[in-house]
């Protein structure tokens, strides 16, 4: 038992072998992270199939990223009160089972809403899981396992497509189906080796009001970015949407001052190098959520390849991302993480304005896509996991948990909010001069994003000027002083 001021965390009994526990911790973490993007490539299928446009498709990725980033820090604090073990075996249940429905489901607005509840096991389960890693690891080795958790995490999402791929060869279906057999193995190791824990100290229970005024702040967003150029961007409908997304963006921020446990801290964001990693987290998403899907799309739609070789078409970028998320932990030691971070960006959005000037009619794929897909790869592991890792270096060990949750949302909020912007720009061309002008108008778009995630870097840097590796030494220390989320 480990105590502390803030409260006690407690194993019901010694853990199996960890690194056993942290594979089966780290392969669920895998699944969610995997699902927010593994279904990019099965768009034209599933499209095909219900015979709806990309502005309908979008929801499937957004209704997810939307819910799952909103229910991040309550779930952890649920998890922490209830327990942490129970939490995630919820949570992966929960997942598992959706995964079924939305494999079955007969309509684009069903699977819409059994991926929502997708996203809230999966939202129960991240914090969970990061959690009984931290309990469950040796004190010598809780670094080591925080990094191999968060890299799981990070290299799932750039993975997505290819694993996508493979499995929409068979049907789309099985982009979900998948998760079945996985979870329930999962589900059973979970029960059988990993050690029950909880907070003792943990006793309020989250703000649900202002998690629910949030999904609904960005979901009347995205809605009206996605359907504004099919509606008409006057459209009451659209003027409609703004007006929700402000009156409950207003009701969030009230909710959060009043609740004694909010889903955002104001004392966090008084921390500069908190606050901004969290603004660089969003903007670094919005380009790398948009430009992936632009890029799958480009392939399937104008370039007419399958969904297997696009999945692996796109795999060379995946590829680069562990090797650099390495070269950028060593840089760290002589180099501030937040300029690091910042030619991340910047080599991120280079890739998105070289797709632009390369592509045309024809399938180029030596000399475009892959070019930008292996200088995107490498920008993501000079970026992301950085972001990621250092967010919480200044941060009190007791707040650890929760600014990493915090920074995980706001990593989700761009995913979506990016999605839903290449949507409003690229809306529904017809023939390829058309859609050759609204990607480019989306790639430089992203581009300069990109550009402006690379400026709000810097100020990321820690005061300790801390490494990629200290966040999870930081994190870690809330074992002893605090609630893991």
């Amino acid at each position: 038992m480990a105590k502390s001021s803030q409260g006690q965390v407690q194993a019901s009994r010694p853990a199996h072998h960890p690194n056993l526990v942290l594979f089966v911790l780290c392969l669920a973490a895998f699944m969610a992270s995997l699902d927010v993007f593994i279904v990019n490539v099965a768009f034209e299928d599933i499209g095909h199939d219900f015979r709806v446009q990309l502005s309908d498709l979008s929801w499937i990725l957004n209704a997810y990223t939307i819910i799952y980033a909103a229910l991040l820090v309550p779930a952890g604090r649920i998890a922490d009160r209830f327990g942490r073990k129970g939490a995630f075996m919820v949570g992966l249940g929960l997942f598992t089972a959706a995964s079924a429905a939305c494999a079955a489901t007969d309509g684009v607005w069903w699977l819409v809403a059994f991926r929502g509840v997708q996203s809230v096991g999966a939202a129960l389960l991240t914090p969970a899981s990061l959690g009984l890693v931290i309990g469950a690891a040796p004190a010598e080795h809780r670094t080591r396992s925080v990094r191999i958790w968060a890299a799981s995490g990070a290299f799932a999402a750039a993975l997505g497509p290819v694993i996508g791929g493979l499995l929409v060869e068979a049907s789309w279906r099985w982009v979900f189906l998948v998760n079945v057999p996985v979870g329930v193995a999962a589900l059973v190791a979970t029960a059988v080796i990993v050690p029950r824990m909880r907070i003792e100290a943990a006793k309020q229970l989250p703000d649900a009001l202002g998690a629910m005024l949030l999904i609904v702040a960005i979901g009347a967003l995205t809605l009206g970015l996605v359907q504004g150029t099919d509606w008409g961007w006057t459209d009451p409908r659209i003027l409609a949407a703004w007006a929700v997304t402000l009156v409950a963006l207003c009701g969030f921020l009230i909710s959060s001052s009043r609740h004694s446990a909010p889903v955002i801290d104001a004392a966090l964001l008084r921390v500069r190098t908190f606050t901004w990693s969290n603004v660089t987290a969003l903007l670094f998403s919005v380009p790398f959520a948009a430009a992936l899907l632009a890029n799958i799309l480009w392939l399937q739609q104008i370039w007419h390849y399958s969904a297997v070789r696009t999945g692996f078409a796109v795999a060379g970028g995946p590829a680069l991302v562990p090797p650099f998320t390495l070269l950028a932990h060593r840089l760290a030691h002589r180099i501030p993480i937040g300029w690091i971070v910042a030619v991340g960006s910047v080599m991120y959005g280079a890739s998105t304005l070289y797709t632009s000037l390369t592509v045309t009619a024809h399938p180029n794929y030596a000399t475009s896509i892959l070019p930008s897909l292996l200088l995107g790869g490498a920008g993501v592991g000079f970026a992301l996991p950085a972001i990621l890792s250092s967010a919480t270096t200044d941060l009190q060990p007791a707040q650890s948990a929760t600014g990493s949750a915090i920074v995980n949302m706001s990593r989700q909020l761009g995913t979506a909010l990016g999605v839903s912007i290449f949507v409003a720009i690229v809306g529904n061309p017809v023939g390829y001069q058309a859609a050759h002008s609204v990607f480019q108008h989306a790639w430089w778009t992203l581009a300069a994003v990109g550009v402006v995630a690379a400026v709000a870097a810097p100020a990321m840097t820690p005061k300790s000027r801390g490494t990629a590796s200290s966040a999870p030494a930081q994190a870690v220390s809330e074992d002893k002083a605090g609630s893991p989320t």
